[in-house]
């Protein structure tokens, strides 16, 4: 059977309306097992051939418990890049966020190894060097992703808090964001995700993850969306700075993040 990743993914008013309220959102049968079997198998492959951890678990760090990660995976192979270049996830991130087009931050794999440990509380876009919140991850499983397993789980509503902002995934702001959270009545939504479910989250949408209590590995790519007319913003941290000079080389500050590394993925208007 052909593979077509063009495919749009219709989405309603309410599910938009949903994702704008909430931060995040997730969403039924985005692949079917034969693409996700595709697509995921060279991903694996290349996660476990390119991360560089060589520690055993119990001699890392909080943040390398958590997972492998390999990035800009699309630069590494032709099949890689059909996935994270296929305007269905693209016109979804662009339909949620209300943009007529977005382009591309990076991709990356989370390897979550049998026995990894939590990914700590945060919100992506402390790292990033970006002007506006019109930013979204697609957190896409490559096998369901029972709950021993670690799903992805969001504060509803949290992207428009400030505390924790400017923490970076460690302890601190796993002790720090959730206790926040809590004091401050956020809903937790932590559930398993289905084979072919994919969520959506804002950057500034506080998440985390539980371990990996299973015995076989948590397999996940992200793409991750900026709006078409994204400007970068002079960085705030040292994060931001490496950010900039890894994934919009030759951007501008107060210039569209228009790079050979940030194309253009998906413009127009999609079905609903």
């Amino acid at each position: 059977m052909a593979i077509d990743l063009d495919r749009p993914y219709p989405l309603s008013p309410q599910q938009i309306a949903a994702y704008r309220r909430d931060g995040f959102i997730k969403l039924k049968d985005v692949f079917n097992a034969d693409e996700l079997r595709r697509y995921g198998e060279e991903i694996t492959r290349l996660t476990i051939a390119l991360n560089t951890q060589t520690k055993p678990l119990e001699e890392r760090s909080t943040y390398d418990r958590a997972f492998l990660q390999v990035m800009n995976l699309w630069e590494e192979s032709d099949t890689v890049r059909e996935f994270v270049f296929g305007k269905r996830l693209a016109g979804i991130a662009a339909a949620l966020m209300e943009v007529d087009g977005v382009r591309l931050y990076h991709d990356q794999s989370l390897y979550k190894e049998p026995g990894g440990g939590i990914t700590p509380a945060h919100a992506d876009q402390y790292y990033w060097p970006v002007a506006s919140d019109r930013t979204i991850t697609a957190w896409v499983p490559l096998q369901a992703v029972p709950q021993d397993m670690g799903p992805l789980a969001f504060f509803a509503g949290s992207q428009h808090e400030a505390f924790g902002r400017d923490l970076e995934i460690s302890d601190e702001s796993e002790q720090a964001i959730t206790a926040n959270m809590q004091a401050h009545g956020f809903r937790v939504v932590d559930e398993p995700f289905d084979l072919g479910e994919v969520s959506f989250h804002s950057g500034w949408t506080f998440h985390r993850a539980g371990p990996n209590r299973s015995t076989r590995p948590r397999s996940v790519m992200t793409v991750i969306y900026l709006d078409r007319d994204m400007r970068l913003k002079a960085p705030d941290n040292h994060m931001q700075r490496a950010d900039w000079e890894r994934w919009c080389p030759g951007a501008a500050i107060d210039a569209v993040i228009d790079t050979p590394k940030n194309p253009l993925l998906f413009e127009g208007k999609v079905a609903a």
